[in-house]
């Protein structure tokens, strides 16, 4: 995403053109399972261990998948199927189904399933969400249906803890449901997957519920996590009595939680994986590669202290301060 974006900022294919080599190299790679593996070896172009995640190392390839359709104005017909593909792959090889009813993402390792989530795959019910529109087989409802699980899912792993924040990894195995095991995944370190699910959960439903349980979690994160200095992760959120870590995060998405929909609307808007946003690239004001840089028309400027130029042919009217003489008065 960033740098399709940076090639329509500067007219210059070298960006576009980097993310597309890589693209036509997996394409034309085995895939096992339908799966991506973690790793790959830059030197050999061949799958390392066979570890396939929607977590950690996994997530943001799947995500910017889509993202990438979404972002072209839904032009971008190869970054949706692939998608669509490789969440085939993941519903069927991926997620499970524990048997207290909680729908879970596993990770595949060496031929068998992990039957354990990590805070980081949360995200995906949001993606799930987001993808659902455009889904083939009209299957947009069972999507939507598969985000809200995820979604719930992720709350039980926060609702199951003293302090009602949610750990690193929780298993489902041996009668466990939603809950960390080892000590070194009890941690909390301010991550936004969760409060990102429930944003996309609310803007699609708006259940109330999302908000909700988004605010349960801001109440914790105040009680628990505030420090003099901000925020800071907490080492177990099994324990009463946490003791804080040198982990540090923003929660957007908690913000965008309780704004109204208007705010970043998702006809002109795609996020980054940090939660940034970049906008919508529709086909009337982009310059792709191989053509002239697209010529951009000044509407108006004015000099107060700042020169401003407000200019057409972006998706949304841009407004640039330059500050060509930071020192000067105003004249």
């Amino acid at each position: 995403m960033e740098f399709v974006h940076l090639t329509y900022l500067t007219g210059n294919p070298a960006y576009y053109q980097k993310v597309m080599h890589i693209r036509k190299l997996l394409a034309k790679m085995d895939r096992p399972n339908g799966l991506y593996p973690n790793y790959l070896n830059p030197r050999t172009g061949r799958w390392g261990q066979h570890h396939t995640s929607v977590g950690g190392l996994g997530d943001s390839f799947y995500e910017y998948l889509l993202k990438a359709w979404l972002m072209s104005d839904k032009t971008d017909t190869e970054a949706r199927k692939t998608y669509d593909d490789a969440i085939e792959a993941i519903e069927r090889h991926l997620i499970r189904k524990s048997n207290g009813g909680l729908t879970f993402i596993g990770e595949w390792k060496n031929g068998h399933l992990e039957r354990k989530m990590g805070h980081l795959a949360c995200f995906a019910g949001g993606m799930f969400a987001l993808g659902a529109d455009g889904s083939p087989d009209d299957k947009a409802g069972h999507y939507l249906q598969l985000g809200a699980e995820i979604a719930h899912t992720c709350h039980e792993s926060y609702d199951r803890t003293v302090l009602k924040l949610g750990p690193e990894a929780f298993k489902f195995d041996s009668g466990l449901e939603a809950v960390a095991v080892r000590q070194n995944e009890k941690y909390y370190i301010l991550r936004p997957e969760v409060i990102e699910t429930y944003w996309y959960m609310w803007r699609f439903t708006h259940d109330p519920k999302y908000r909700q349980w988004g605010w349960e979690a801001a109440q914790a994160i105040d009680k628990y996590c505030r420090v003099s200095g901000g925020f800071s992760g907490v080492k177990d959120v099994y324990s009463s009595n946490p003791t804080y870590d040198d982990k540090k995060s923003w929660h957007r998405y908690l913000y965008l939680l309780f704004s109204s929909d208007d705010l970043m609307p998702f006809e002109s808007w795609v996020f980054n994986t940090e939660a940034h946003p970049l906008p919508v690239l529709h086909l009337g004001n982009i310059t792709l590669p191989g053509s002239e840089p697209a010529q951009r028309k000044v509407d108006h400027c004015e000099w107060n202290g700042n020169f401003t130029v407000t200019a057409a042919g972006l998706p949304i009217s841009t407004t640039l301060h330059l500050d060509i003489f930071p020192d000067s008065p105003s004249s």
